[in-house]
């Protein structure tokens, strides 16, 4: 009966081995190569390949295909020592039809005798690790999207429907910096749909309320709080310096302030609407996708578009319009799926259907159409006056 090491002999003279002098150059200039490690959580984190992607060896079968999905792409395997990483790469091209395998020869440590860079990462706590336990379990997360999360600066527009569950569910996702744009106070008609808020915190502004919420979920993350209503004259201060924004807003003269400013600063925008039983969401990403004005070039007319004061809204739509924007930033953070870039995704709740619609950019944008280079550092403060141009 042939022992263990015999096996791995066996299998290594099936497979194709590289040495680590010729991994090297891939791993400093990527040309089509996929380096991946095969090691267990706590080997990967106490040091790795610089670029390399992450899929123990015991989750091969289930997670290489978020890793690398060409499978005649050239993979680069290494574990510790090279036993691993050649019954990985055996399994790649025997059972899952990978056509371009291979493993590297004495692994990290033979990387590291070398003298080859190798990338420390930061680590969670112990705290950390419990917290984020089901995300580090899902392979399009894991600890390096959860670490993207924690360096995140995400600014929520309104701490009302919309941004409370989106809020709630950031601050759970371990979103390092929300900030939270909101002039409003806590009022009795908002609990009815405002989860975030709560009936001892009636009167209260609602930036506080929310920080408080927030806090009571995951103390780690930091609240920045804006209590002013965003206009022309601060929304270019407020809003630079983070990666994602979270459109809650409920009126068009700010939605289209919102929109022509963040194209200016390539900001990408979920924004979600709600009305009744009806609820809308995409993601506005700036040179990527169609923008705000590239779906709605004019405001509808009043009759036409009714807030929810005026015509009310069922309370828990929010809830549901709100936990998908969340989701949104998390891909767009993490970078793992398919963002509603260029999509325009309708929910209606009394027949509960979902519909997913294109949507094209405008080539004759009067916004997303110009070089954002051509901006002059002038003309990036000036917005014309978006009450005048919705009331038109």
């Amino acid at each position: 009966m042939a022992s263990g090491a015999d096996y791995i002999r066996k299998v290594k003279e099936q497979v194709k081995e590289v040495d680590p002098k010729e991994v090297r150059p891939l791993v400093e200039s990527p040309n089509g190569a996929v380096i991946v490690d095969v090691r267990e959580q706590q080997e990967f984190e106490e040091a790795h390949l610089p670029g390399a992607r992450h899929v123990p060896r015991g989750h091969l079968e289930s997670r290489i295909e978020g890793a690398v999905k060409d499978r005649s792409a050239r993979v680069v395997l290494y574990c510790a020592s090279g036993n691993r990483s050649a019954l990985a790469a055996h399994t790649l091209e025997q059972e899952l039809g990978y056509e371009n395998v291979e493993s590297m020869t004495g692994g990290i440590t033979l990387w590291k005798d070398r003298g080859y860079k190798v990338e420390v990462p930061r680590r969670l706590t112990a705290e950390q690790r419990e917290r984020y336990s089901r995300h580090l379990l899902v392979p399009e997360i894991g600890i390096e999207g959860q670490m993207k999360l924690l360096d995140a600066k995400v600014l929520l527009l309104g701490a009302g429907g919309l941004g409370s569950p989106t809020a709630l569910y950031l601050a759970a996702a371990g979103v390092g910096t929300l900030g939270i744009v909101d002039d409003d106070v806590v009022d009795l008609s908002n609990l009815g749909r405002q989860v975030v808020h709560s009936n001892d915190r009636i009167g209260i502004p609602k930036v506080d309320s929310a920080e408080q919420a927030i806090g009571d979920i995951n103390p780690d993350v930091e609240v920045v709080k804006y209590q002013t209503r965003l206009d022309a004259s601060n929304i270019m201060e407020i809003i630079e310096g983070y990666d994602v924004i979270v459109d809650g807003v409920d009126n068009f003269p700010t939605r289209y302030l919102l929109n022509d400013a963040t194209v200016r600063l390539k900001i990408p925008v979920v924004s979600a609407s709600i009305l009744g039983f009806d609820g809308q969401l995409s993601v506005f990403a700036p040179y990527e996708g169609p923008c705000y004005r590239c779906l709605y070039p004019t405001p509808p007319p009043a009759e036409l578009a009714p807030s929810c004061g005026a015509n009310g809204v069922l309370g828990a739509l929010p809830g549901v319009m709100g936990v998908l924007q969340a989701i949104e930033v998390v891909k767009l953070v993490t970078g793992s799926g398919e963002p509603l870039i260029g999509r325009l995704l309708l929910y209606e709740a009394l027949g509960t259907t979902f519909t997913d619609l294109k949507v094209r950019r405008d080539p004759e944008c009067p916004i997303c159409s110009r070089d954002p280079e051509s901006i002059s550092s002038e003309e990036m403060g000036v917005f014309p006056d978006y009450e005048d141009f919705c009331a038109g």
